[in-house]
C-alpha cells in the first residue's frame, strides 16, 4: 500500500529525513525497557497508542523511511521492491491484534493512526476509538453528507473530524505510546507532545531516532511486535487470532418457460455491494447437483459468476454445491455452501442480528481453527422476478500468534500460518482525479 501511496502524492522535494541508521537494543536493556513499558500500561489511566508505518511491515507492507524504504530506495534511485500480497489482502499484524486485546481489556483508550491500510478497523478496533489522520484507502467520501473519508495528499488539510479527538485524547492521556513512526511529519507529530502539559509521558518505539526523541520517557529501540509481544506476556494477556469474514451472495432467479413445462432458473454469485460489483476474493467456483439430477457439473472463472439451467417443472428438489475457491492472499483455499432448490418461493425470510453471527463464527473458528467456516446472516424474497437471496459470511483467513516472544535479539516473529503471493497493482493517475491511494504518510 505504500508502493501506491508514495507514487501517488503530489511531488514535493522534501519529505524528511529517509535511510537513517536503525538502532537495536541490547537483549537485557530491551527486556528491562518491555517491563517498565508493560507497568506503565498497567497503570495508566488514559493510553493514548500512536501508529505509523513501522507497525505494517510484517504484514508484508514495506514502510517508507527506513533501509529498505520506498522513499529511500526513490532517493537512491534504486527499483521499489514488489508487494508480497494483494493489498486487499493484507492481514492486521500481531501488533494490531495486541491492540485489540489491550482495548478489550479497558488499558488502551483511543488509537490515532498515520496509515491509510484500514487495518485497525479490520483487525477489530472499534471505530469511536479510532483517528485515522491520512485517511483510509477502503473508504469513500460522500459529497452530499460527508460519510467517512478516503486518503489525503500533501496540501489536504488533516479532516477535524479525525483531528479533533486526536487532539483531545492526546490532551486526557497519562501515557501515549508511538508505535513505528519517524515523527516527522507535521501537524500529525505534534500531537503526543499535547500530553505533556498534562505531566503525560511519550514512550516511542521505533528502531530510528525521530525529532522527538528529547521529549520522550523512554525509548526503545526495538522490532514493534517483539516490543508488544513481551508487554502482552508481562501482562498476562494473550494475543487474539485474526480471522478474516469476507460476505458475497446466492441470488437465484426462476421463471417458466412458454409452454408452462420448464423453470428456467438462474444462480448468481455476487457481492453485497451489488451485481456489477467484483469477488476480488473469489477464484472460481464449481458448481456441481444432488446425485439424483441429471445435470453436468461446471466451473464458473469469469466474473460475474452465473449459472443458467432449464430443469422440468415436476422436478423434486436437489441441493447445488459450490465449491468457492479463494484468491492470492487467502490464507484458505476454499469453502463449501449448499443452495436448496425446490422451485418454490418460500415466505421464510430472515435478517438475524449480523455482529451477534459474525461473531459466533469468529468463536467457532477459533475453538475448530479450519478456513472455509460459513454462516448464512440474511435471506429475502423478490416476487418480480421470483428470486431468493442468500446472504453468506465466510472465514477466508486465519492468523495465529504466539505471544511468547522467546529470543529477544530483535530477529522478525514468524506467524502462525504464512502464505501470501501475487503482488498489488499498478494503478495510474486518472484524468483530473484524485486517485485512490494506496499507505500512511
Amino acid at each position: 500500500m505504500s508502493l501506491g501511496y508514495a507514487e501517488k502524492l503530489s511531488f514535493i522535494e522534501d519529505v524528511g529525513n529517509v535511510g537513517m541508521t536503525e538502532y537495536f537494543d541490547p537483549p537485557h536493556i530491551l527486556q528491562d525497557k518491555i517491563e517498565r513499558l508493560a507497568v506503565m500500561i498497567q497503570k495508566s489511566k488514559h493510553l493514548v497508542v500512536f501508529t505509523g508505518a513501522g507497525i505494517i511491515t510484517s504484514c508484508g507492507i514495506p514502510d517508507f523511511r527506513g533501509p529498505k524504504g520506498i522513499w529511500t530506495l526513490q532517493r537512491e534511485g534504486k527499483a521499489l521492491p514488489e508487494a508480497s500480497l494483494p493489498f486487499h489482502r493484507a492481514t492486521p499484524s500481531m501488533t494490531h491484534m495486541a491492540l485489540v486485546e489491550l482495548e478489550k481489556a479497558g488499558f488502551l483508550k483511543f488509537i490515532i493512526s498515520q496509515n491509510i491500510d484500514g487495518l485497525h478497523l479490520r483487525s477489530g478496533i472499534p471505530r469511536k476509538k479510532l483517528a485515522e489522520l491520512h485517511g483510509d484507502s477502503f473508504l469513500e467520501l460522500c459529497p452530499s453528507c460527508g460519510i467517512e473519508d478516503t486518503v489525503l495528499d500533501w496540501e489536504d488539510a488533516l479532516p477535524p473530524k479525525e483531528m479533533n479527538p486526536a487532539e483531545r485524547h492526546c490532551k486526557m492521556a497519562d501515557v501515549v505510546l508511538c508505535l513505528g513512526t519517524s515523527l516527522q511529519i507535521t501537524p500529525a507529530c505534534n500531537l503526543p507532545l499535547k500530553s505533556l502539559k498534562g505531566g503525560g509521558k511519550i514512550v516511542i518505539v521505533n528502531l530510528q531516532k525521530t525529532p522527538k526523541d528529547k521529549k520522550a520517557t523512554m525509548l526503545i529501540h526495538g522490532l514493534v511486535d517483539k516490543v508488544i509481544a513481551g508487554v502482552m506476556e508481562f501482562l498476562s494477556l494473550r494475543i487474539p487470532p485474526f480471522i478474516r469474514i469476507d460476505l458475497l451472495q446466492t441470488i437465484f432467479t426462476q421463471a417458466l418457460s412458454l409452454d408452462k413445462k420448464y423453470v428456467n432458473w438462474t444462480l448468481t454469485v455476487a457481492s453485497v455491494h451489488g451485481n456489477r460489483a467484483p469477488l476480488p476474493f473469489i477464484k472460481s467456483v464449481e458448481v456441481s447437483f444432488s446425485e439424483c439430477q441429471n445435470m453436468k457439473a461446471t466451473v464458473l472463472h469469469k466474473q460475474p459468476l452465473q449459472l443458467k439451467r432449464r430443469t422440468v417443472k415436476t422436478a423434486n428438489p436437489f441441493n447445488v454445491k459450490l465449491k468457492l475457491n479463494f484468491s492470492d492472499g487467502c490464507m484458505c483455499s476454499s469453502a463449501e455452501i449448499k443452495i436448496p432448490v425446490d422451485f418454490q418461493i418460500s415466505a421464510h425470510v430472515f435478517k438475524d442480528d449480523k455482529d451477534s453471527i459474525l461473531q459466533n463464527l469468529r468463536e467457532r473458528s477459533i475453538v475448530d481453527p479450519h478456513c472455509g467456516q460459513t454462516a448464512v446472516i440474511e435471506k429475502k424474497v423478490i416476487m418480480v422476478p421470483k428470486s431468493e437471496i442468500m446472504v453468506h459470511a465466510i472465514v477466508t483467513n486465519i492468523v495465529k500468534f504466539d505471544r511468547n516472544c522467546g529470543d529477544l535479539s530483535n530477529g522478525s516473529l514468524k506467524r502462525k500460518y504464512e502464505g501470501f503471493n501475487g503482488i498489488i497493482p499498478s494503478r495510474k493517475r486518472s484524468n483530473g482525479r484524485k486517485p485512490r491511494v494506496l499507505n500512511g504518510r
